[in-house]
């Protein structure tokens, strides 16, 4: 089972709201998924980004791949250079 980090869309029409959830990467968008790790709002003047640090790793350190959007998130709350430094033990 090809495990993915992705977002799935929630919140109105023209007022999106993602939560960043663990998934089956053969499962539909706002289909079934195993966690909710965090959540996006890109309509808050500064985009709002609350990840749960602890989950986003465990899920990271169990092989589930970001998708391109939750790489850059998870780089910007600096969850990836942490993941890099528990993986080659810097």
């Amino acid at each position: 089972m090809a495990v993915r980090i992705r977002l799935k869309r929630m919140g109105a029409k023209k007022k999106p709201f993602y939560r960043i959830v663990v998934a089956d990467s053969r499962s539909p968008r706002d289909g079934r998924f195993i966690e909710t790790i965090g959540t996006y709002n890109p309509l808050a003047d500064p985009a709002e980004i609350k990840i749960d640090e602890e989950l986003a790793l465990k899920w990271l350190q169990n092989g589930a791949k970001p998708s391109d959007t939750v790489r850059n998130l998870l780089s910007k709350q600096g969850i990836l250079e942490k993941f890099h430094n528990l993986k080659y033990g810097k």
